[in-house]
């Protein structure tokens, strides 16, 4: 019956619009009073869960992030993505979803994905003759690659809460990413040969590699990062802070497009932003105490082992729950909050906790493109200049490679595990 009170007394304060931090913390409070348990406790599990150097590499990331966003690499990245794909059908569609791979290795953001692409990429597609519905919702869909290509920020937060190697979940987020890319690319393609969207004529090969060349930044980003951690020459948060000053040597000495005023723009933007996230983190540890000592991952694995042990089955079963809490939390929030709930239950089936850790961060982000919350519509309808109703029916259509690109990452667990394995050898089941 407590359990069921504090589950219970969590959605009412989440319904009432209490901010999540506040909810947590709370219901955690109520908890400890009627369990007769002392509040030293929760302070204790929150000062522990971000007493971390690994916690370290979110605001490093951040940071990192913020200041390749600062030294205006936008031009250069599409410029590179247009050399590539700009030949095939559907043109700057094509290299809206390009783009959007590139960015991701900067950002690991989806809404700065879609704001910062969107901004420059929407207004040109509808210059060129493309509906301005269509041009945002290629702008949401694509930009869902965002938190899975490395650097992610919901795979630190997701290993940190899930006690599973960060470098693996980086590595792991790789093939799931260009799997979602090149499924929205060949329905890009299908969709734009029958509406008849147009295309740039073939770039020449010199083209091509001044493009890459201008570029290539961008790209070095994520190499550091996946290559420092591979190589072993960093942890994941020494090549955080790696990033950062690679992110300071191409703004304030290469580019000189980082002033003092940006930086410290910057690094106030990443402190409130940092702070949102780890009190969020410290909260939520306490929370999942509570959940885990009141055996609530337990007892959900009992409830569905009356059902299926099939864990495809049971994958099908939280994609579903995921996508449903989406619709209503956002990512990060609904990922801190069912993380500690949702991993002990998988791994009892057999699942995978890294494979599930990609999957899990996707089909929240596709709650993110998705109504009633569906943040990252909201941004591109502003950019689009176009209505609510007219930005969801544009996105309808998108949520086919969406789906269809979760149901290739659960039913194929190697796309998520191959390059982990190989890099750091099989985990022993």
């Amino acid at each position: 019956m407590l359990t069921v009170l504090v589950l219970g007394l969590l959605v009412v304060l989440l319904i009432s619009g209490l901010p999540l931090v506040f909810a947590m913390g709370t219901t955690s409070m109520v908890y400890m009073f009627l369990a007769d348990i002392s509040l030293s406790m929760m302070t204790q599990r929150m000062t522990t869960a971000v007493d971390s150097f690994l916690i370290l590499a979110i605001p490093f990331f951040y940071l990192a992030g913020e200041l390749m966003n600062a030294c205006k690499l936008t031009d250069r990245i599409i410029a590179m993505a247009r050399a590539f794909v700009g030949h095939i059908h559907g043109g700057l569609a094509q290299v809206n979803i390009f783009a959007s791979m590139i960015f991701a290795g900067m950002s690991g953001s989806a809404t700065a994905d879609t704001a910062a692409l969107g901004s420059v990429l929407i207004p040109a597609m509808k210059k060129e003759g493309y509906p301005a519905n269509f041009s945002a919702a290629v702008t949401v869909a694509s930009a869902m690659v965002g938190p899975i290509i490395p650097p992610s920020i919901g795979m630190v937060i997701y290993g940190a809460l899930a006690d599973v190697s960060i470098g693996r979940l980086l590595l792991a987020g790789i093939l799931p990413g260009i799997t979602i890319i090149i499924v929205q690319m060949v329905f890009t393609w299908f969709l734009a040969r029958r509406r008849n969207y147009p295309r740039y004529p073939r770039a020449k090969l010199p083209e091509v590699a001044r493009a890459t060349w201008r570029g290539s930044p961008a790209v070095l980003f994520p190499v550091i990062i996946v290559g420092g951690i591979l190589s072993g020459v960093f942890t994941p948060t020494e090549a955080a802070a790696a990033a950062v000053l690679y992110g300071l040597i191409l703004g304030v000495g290469i580019y000189r497009n980082v002033g003092f005023r940006e930086l410290w723009e910057t690094l106030m933007k990443v402190s409130w932003g940092s702070i949102r996230v780890l009190i969020i983190i410290a909260v939520a540890s306490s929370f999942s105490w509570i959940m885990i000592r009141e055996q609530v991952p337990q007892t959900i694995a009992h409830f569905l082992a009356t059902f299926t042990d099939n864990p495809h089955v049971i994958l099908a079963v939280m994609v579903v729950l995921l996508f449903l809490v989406g619709l209503f939390m956002i990512a990060s929030s609904a990922e801190i909050v069912l993380t500690p709930i949702l991993v002990p239950v998988v791994v009892t089936f057999g699942v995978d906790p890294v494979h599930f850790g990609v999957l899990m961060i996707f089909v929240l982000i596709i709650g993110g493109g998705t109504p009633p919350v569906g943040v990252l519509l909201f941004i591109a309808q502003d950019i689009a200049e176009i209505p609510f109703s007219s930005m969801v029916r544009a996105m309808l259509p998108y949520y086919i490679p969406l789906f269809g690109a979760v149901v290739v990452i659960a039913v194929f667990p190697d796309l998520s595990l191959w390059l982990p394995d190989m890099v750091f050898g099989a985990e022993i089941k």
